[in-house]
C-alpha cells in the first residue's frame, strides 16, 4: 500500500507482435521465435494460435507488468525495424544505419509507449493493435535522441557510441572522402528524420481504427511541436545566464515532461475514447510525474553512476546545462557558496576536477535534498490523483507503479 494505492492488484495484459507464433516470459536469457524461425527479442508470456486468438496471462505486481510490457514493445519494434526500416535503409548504401537504429531502439525503457498504452487501458480493454500504435512512440524517441546527441555533442548514449559518433567511425574506417564528423552529424540527422516518419507510419498501420486515431493526431502534433520548441529553448539553456528555477522547470516541462508522460497518456486515452474526467486526471498526473521524471534526470545527470546511466559522471555540468539542480543550488547558496558557484557557472573551460568541485558545491547548498523533496511532492500528488480516479483497480496499480518508477529510477 502506498499513499492509498494498493500496488499488488492484478493486471492482465497480452500482446504478441504481429506474425509471431509464441513468446515466452521476458526474463534473462529468454528468446522469442517468429513464424519464420528467426530469433527475436523477448516479449510477454502469451501464445497466439494459428487462428489468431491470444491468451492474456494475469500478471501480479507492477514491476513484472512493466517488464513484460517493455519486452512486448521491444519485440514489436524489432519486428518493424527488420521488416520495414532495414530494407529502406539498405537502399541508401550505408550499411551501419540499421545497426545504429537497432542500438537506439533496443536499449530503451519504453516509458512513453507504456504511458500511451496505459492511457488506452484507462478506457478500453487490452488490445494488441493499441500496443502497436503505442510502440510507435519509441521511434519518435529515437528521432529525438539522435538529434539531441548531435546538438549536445554527446559521445555516449546508454553506454554505447552515440549515433553520429558511430556513423563518423564507419566513414573513417572506410576511408571515405570528406569530414567524418560532418558525415556522422548529417547521417544521424537523416536517420532521425526517417524515424519521425516511421513513428507515424507505425501508428497508422497498427490496426487501430482510423476514427480512433483521428482523436490521437492533434495531441501527437502538439507533442512534436512542444518537443521541438523545448529543444529550441534548450539551445540557450546555459548555466552562465543564471536562470531561475521556474524558468528551468518551464523548459523541462516543454522539452521532456509533456513529451514523456502527459502527451502519451492523453494520446492513449483519446484513442480509447475516455471522458473528460479521466482526461483531466491524466493531464494533472502527467504534469506531476513529468516534472518528477525530469528532476530525477537532472540529479542523475550530475550524480548518477556511469555504469548505470551510460553517461559520464557530471555530464550536465561539463555541458554547463542549467538544470533544476544547478538552478536550485544557486538559489539556495549562501553568499560564499554562491560566489564559488558563479565562478564555476561562468568558466570558459572546465576539467574533471572542476566538475567534481562544482558537484561538491551543489551538495553543500542542500540543493539535492531540496530537489528530492520536490520529486516526492510530485509523486505524492500523482498517487493521490490515481487513488481517486475512476478507472479499473488494475490500471490504478499500473499508474501508481509507473509514477514511482519514474520518480525513483536510477537510470
Amino acid at each position: 500500500m502506498q499513499n492509498g494505492v494498493q500496488l499488488t492488484t492484478t493486471i492482465a495484459i497480452g500482446f504478441p507482435p504481429a506474425g509471431y507464433s509464441n513468446a515466452i516470459d521476458a526474463g534473462e536469457g529468454c528468446r522469442l521465435t517468429a513464424i519464420d524461425g528467426r530469433a527475436r527479442m523477448p516479449a510477454s508470456t502469451l501464445e497466439r494460435t494459428a487462428a489468431g486468438s491470444r491468451a492474456h496471462p494475469e500478471l501480479h505486481g507492477g514491476e513484472r507488468w512493466r517488464r513484460t510490457t517493455r519486452g512486448a514493445v521491444q519485440a514489436i519494434i524489432d519486428d518493424f525495424v527488420t521488416v520495414r526500416c532495414a530494407p529502406e535503409l539498405h537502399t541508401a548504401g550505408i550499411g551501419i544505419a540499421s545497426e545504429v537504429l537497432r542500438d537506439f531502439v533496443a536499449g530503451g525503457k519504453c516509458v512513453r509507449s507504456t504511458f500511451m498504452y496505459l492511457g488506452w487501458l484507462c478506457g478500453a480493454d487490452e488490445d494488441h493493435a493499441a500496443l502497436r500504435a503505442a510502440a510507435g512512440l519509441e521511434l519518435l524517441h529515437a528521432f529525438a535522441l539522435l538529434q539531441d546527441d548531435v546538438m549536445d555533442g554527446s559521445v555516449l548514449r546508454r553506454g554505447r557510441p552515440s549515433g553520429h559518433i558511430a556513423f563518423a567511425r564507419w566513414h573513417r574506417h572506410l576511408g571515405l572522402s570528406g569530414s567524418p564528423g560532418r558525415f556522422g552529424d548529417s547521417a544521424a540527422v537523416l536517420l532521425a528524420d526517417m524515424c519521425l516518419v516511421w513513428a507515424a507510419q507505425m501508428m497508422r498501420e497498427s490496426g487501430v481504427p482510423a476514427a480512433s486515431l483521428d482523436r490521437v493526431w492533434p495531441r501527437y502534433d502538439a507533442m512534436r511541436t512542444e518537443l521541438a520548441v523545448g529543444q529550441f529553448a534548450d539551445l540557450i539553456n546555459d548555466a552562465r545566464v543564471f536562470p531561475t528555477l521556474d524558468k528551468v522547470l518551464d523548459v523541462a516541462r516543454r522539452k521532456s515532461g509533456n513529451y514523456t508522460v502527459k502527451r502519451p497518456l492523453e494520446m492513449g486515452a483519446a484513442m480509447a475514447g475516455c471522458g473528460e474526467r479521466v482526461m483531466t486526471m491524466l493531464a494533472e498526473y502527467g504534469d506531476a510525474i513529468g516534472e518528477a521524471f525530469q528532476m530525477r534526470d537532472d540529479v542523475l545527470g550530475i550524480f548518477g553512476s556511469p555504469a548505470v546511466t551510460g553517461k559520464p559522471t557530471g555530464s550536465d555540468l561539463a555541458e554547463r546545462k542549467a538544470t533544476t539542480v544547478v538552478a536550485a543550488a544557486y538559489h539556495l547558496a549562501n553568499p560564499s557558496l554562491r560566489r564559488q558557484l558563479r565562478e564555476m557557472m561562468s568558466a570558459d573551460d572546465l576539467d574533471d576536477n572542476d566538475v567534481r568541485r562544482w558537484a561538491e558545491l551543489i551538495q553543500a547548498t542542500g540543493a539535492v535534498d531540496w530537489i528530492e523533496r520536490l520529486i516526492d511532492s510530485r509523486l505524492t500528488r500523482a498517487l493521490s490523483l490515481v487513488s481517486d480516479c475512476d478507472v479499473r483497480p488494475a490500471v490504478q496499480t499500473a499508474l501508481a507503479d509507473m509514477a514511482a518508477a519514474c520518480a525513483e529510477r536510477t537510470a
